[in-house]
């Protein structure tokens, strides 16, 4: 699905990222693919163009994000994934490994290799003595809140709908209820991981190192095959979805801004500027974590006219699931490019107004599917208190806010022009909060945000040594640097 001199210029990136050894040439991927075949156990398939699973496997939430994979496998056993990373290994192909497919940076969970898919990993165990759920890495959050639903008791995870289990947890994980309970990564109780030796391990806090480095390590030790969750107590939400006609812009920020300052950790916002015909029009999605919100929480918003409005008292699945509208189709191509800012202050609002604003005017006259969009998401100043050291956040010691920017589009013509002016626009933020005093110039962007070229150093910062160190011992062959994504 992408054109040559995109899919060119995503794989030299990939490669000089990686610092991989050669790979094998493309003819020799189909080799690779049939001795997988004939090796692994019949709980697992290989597949092949054009049949509906191998194209099922390598959709990804964008098109440009989507590669033509040599074959597809559908791992169904942890001793399978074992035999699959050392043929993998051992010939050098590149591969990549999918869970929602959420990803939107080009070639981190999709290859011209092989493509596994976890998508037979769907397990979900409920232990209520130990007041935990296990769960496997082929669910979307979205499924995995349906199955919980009439249980009573939820995970921390993530907030869109298809969004992988894997991608979101190994990239630390932001949630509804991080404001009361931290990261995903914060409320993990182990993690089942398949190593680049194809070893089979359980990981705890008692494993120093793994436990540190999965996570928010991404894909760089292995492949995970279980997560066993904290689960909570779930009730009822008080939630939904604000539409608000660019007129409302001021009025809008206004609110925003005072509501995001509040102390209730119940309090979830997910705010959205979009561009649209010359103009800037605000959405926010309000989240309380009980039936009721208290008095005048959220009179403010609700004050504003609305051209939508959907909030109401319902299930957590059924609120996740309402917003299912807000992912693009994956016809279009998209990348996403990460904001971190202490707080979202006027002059931060007007900054992504008017980047979305200048941005919308100056793409949208190239192609006719062309999105700018903005996201804010506010949480409380305790947030990475809940947890202990990880991967990510490289620092603890202060909350940064994950807003980003995505921008989307049809031609893969303007896929440079669209990184470019992505990083203008996070520049440009990036100074704003800057000029006001908030101390972001090395802050970390949210890993699931962060743009394809951005330097590990600045993801992981002082984490990042002892995680060159993890992954030496861990995969002294290398075998995860086969794998897109952001290398340490």
């Amino acid at each position: 699905m992408l054109s040559l001199a995109f899919l060119i210029y995503a794989l030299s990136f990939s490669s000089a990222a990686r610092g991989a050894a050669p790979t094998p040439p493309k003819s020799d991927f189909e080799g690779t693919c049939k001795r997988i075949a004939a090796t692994i156990s019949h709980a697992s398939e290989v597949f092949f163009p054009p049949s509906t699973e191998y194209t099922v496997d390598n959709t990804h939430a964008f098109s440009s994000n989507s590669a033509a994979s040599a074959c597809s496998v559908e791992p169904g056993s942890t001793r399978d994934i074992g035999t699959i990373l050392r043929i993998i290994g051992s010939t050098r192909t590149p591969f990549a490994v999918k869970s929602g497919g959420h990803a939107s940076n080009p070639g981190f969970s999709s290859t011209t290799g092989i493509q596994i898919s976890m998508a037979r990993f769907r397990n979900i165990t409920i232990n209520s003595n130990a007041g935990t759920v296990e769960v496997g890495p082929g669910l979307t959050w979205d499924e995995l809140y349906t199955a919980l639903d009439s249980t009573g008791i939820i995970v921390i995870g993530g907030r869109n709908p298809g969004v992988g289990v894997a991608g979101l947890l190994l990239g630390a994980g932001y949630s509804y209820k991080s404001s009361q309970f931290g990261l995903g990564i914060d409320n993990i109780v182990a993690i089942e991981v398949v190593l680049p030796n194809g070893t089979l391990t359980t990981v705890t806090s008692e494993d120093e190192d793994l436990w540190f480095a999965l996570r928010g390590g991404m894909n760089n030790f292995g492949i995970v095959t279980k997560f066993t969750l904290k689960s909570f107590p779930q009730g009822q939400v008080w939630a939904g979805t604000l539409v608000y006609g660019p007129d409302q812009l001021d009025a809008f920020n206004q609110a925003f801004s005072k509501i995001a300052q509040n102390n209730d950790t119940k309090v979830a916002l997910v705010g959205e500027l979009a561009y649209a015909s010359g103009a800037v029009s605000p959405a926010v999605i309000v989240f309380y974590d009980a039936p009721t919100p208290p008095a005048g929480l959220f009179d403010d918003l609700l004050a504003i006219p609305t051209v939508s409005n959907n909030v109401s008292t319902r299930s957590f699945a059924d609120f996740v699931l309402s917003t299912s509208s807000i992912n693009p189709p994956p016809s279009l191509r998209g990348l996403y490019s990460g904001i971190p800012v202490i707080q979202y202050t006027h002059a931060i609002l007007d900054a992504l107004e008017n980047q979305t604003l200048f941005w919308g005017n100056k793409l949208t006259p190239l192609d006719a599917n062309v999105s700018v969009n903005a996201g804010l998401e506010p949480f409380s100043s305790g947030l990475f208190s809940h947890g202990s050291g990880s991967a990510f956040p490289p620092d603890r010691s202060h909350a940064l806010l994950p807003g980003l920017f995505e921008y989307v589009w049809s031609s893969a013509s303007f896929d440079k022009t669209m990184a470019h002016s992505l990083r203008e626009s996070t520049d440009a933020v990036r100074a704003a909060a800057l000029a006001e005093g908030q101390n972001v110039s090395d802050a970390a962007p949210y890993i699931n945000y962060a743009l394809f070229d951005t330097p590990v150093e600045l993801l992981y910062g002082e984490n990042l040594p002892r995680l060159r160190a993890i992954k030496k011992e861990v995969d002294p062959e290398d075998v995860m640097g086969l794998a897109g994504g952001f290398k340490v």
